[in-house]
């Protein structure tokens, strides 16, 4: 059941997915690294509660993630691992992952792009040797990652992460990919889990070593987790479940959304991080969808790729208000099955179905 991570051990093959802004921070994560899995802390914005945020949202942003990743690894009390999920098209992605990784971080978890230099920036830290994993959406990337690593870094993932189109938040997919998974005809995660292997299968060959594959979006429960199991995944990853738990960071207007949500309510939104997403459809899209959304007045440069002039919406201000429970002004992401998520949990109940249901599946 434990899965070996670089030169750590998970004692269960369940993580939880990264979610800003405010969603997963050191409670949530710390929460999940107790129960003996991998709580990853996102760093979208991950300071936007420290006081001096709106003055100087850098330095505010580092301070509280070198905090929240001490914090959820004194509640971890070393039982599991935890993470932090840096997106590529964030502007402080590197500094995001150096200061994690001061802070003692067990591993960096790197999506929302392709993080060719995530080894790099992580040889700048030597005294924390922390697990680092891609998040990829075909094997293709998963090959394309590997070979730079390999030739540049002489080095490989510590685990990679499957990111399915049926996932909430930011998608690697196409708008059409994305909304085909919408409207019920996904990319099956089972193929995807295929391609990603036999991809990576000449590089655990040539560095005589495993690299687990851990399945992501659309992964409904431990019955699920077990048959990608027996498939050759080494887990899952789960996001929006956690959600609707006493430990999540989020307030709880955004759990109540959440738990009032049906699937009826879940669309496929354009970011202006230049990638599609799945979110709730909150009054905020359809004044996007309308054409009525004013734009952003004021812009901190959180993403590297947007352009505050043309952008159709702050995001950094929209999941700052879905956070706080704003159902008119938030960007309220989740994954496509938000039906399931039908009452307030805690994070060990979950952990314990999860697991309980695998060993259901399982015998």
């Amino acid at each position: 059941m434990a899965v070996t991570i670089g030169s750590k051990t998970l004692p269960l093959p369940i993580l939880q997915g990264g979610m800003g802004v405010g969603v997963s921070l050191d409670r949530l994560a710390g929460a999940v690294a107790a129960c003996g899995g991998m709580g990853t802390i996102s760093t979208a914005a991950c300071g936007f509660q420290e006081p001096d945020f709106d003055r100087d949202p850098r330095e505010a942003n580092l301070r509280a993630l070198a905090r929240q990743v001490r914090r959820a690894r004194e509640m971890a009390k070393g039982a599991g691992l935890v993470a932090v999920n840096a997106m590529v098209a964030t502007t402080q992605y590197a500094d995001s992952i150096r200061t994690a990784l001061r802070a003692g971080v067990d591993a960096v978890v790197s999506g929302a792009g392709l993080p060719m230099d995530l080894p790099a920036i992580a040889a700048e830290v030597p005294e924390n040797p922390a697990a680092l994993a891609p998040v990829v959406s075909s094997g293709r990337a998963a090959g394309l990652i590997c070979k730079v690593w390999d030739r540049r870094y002489h080095r490989v993932p510590d685990f990679v992460v499957l990111e399915g189109p049926l996932a909430g938040g930011h998608l690697g997919f196409s708008p059409e990919e994305a909304s085909q998974a919408q409207a019920g005809r996904p990319k099956s995660l089972n193929v995807l889990l295929r391609e990603v292997r036999e991809a990576l299968a000449p590089f655990q060959e040539k560095y005589r070593r495993d690299i687990p594959v851990f399945v992501a979006g659309g992964v409904r429960n431990g019955g699920e987790m077990a048959r990608y199991m027996k498939e050759g995944a080494a887990g899952a990853q789960f996001a929006t479940r956690f959600i609707a738990t006493e430990e999540c960071d989020a307030s709880e207007g955004y759990k109540q959304a959440l738990l009032k949500a049906t699937s009826e309510d879940v669309v496929i939104v354009k970011s202006p991080v230049g990638l599609p997403g799945r979110a709730l459809h909150s009054p905020l899209i359809r004044r996007v969808e309308a054409g009525v959304q004013p734009k952003p007045e004021r812009c901190i440069r959180c993403l590297a790729a947007c352009d505050p002039g043309n952008a159709p919406y702050c995001i950094s201000r929209a999941l700052v208000a879905a956070h706080r429970g704003d159902w008119e002004n938030g960007l309220f992401f989740c994954g496509a099955h938000v039906e399931d998520v039908t009452s307030m949990s805690t994070v060990r109940a979950q952990m314990d179905q999860i697991m309980e249901e695998w060993r259901n599946a399982s015998v």
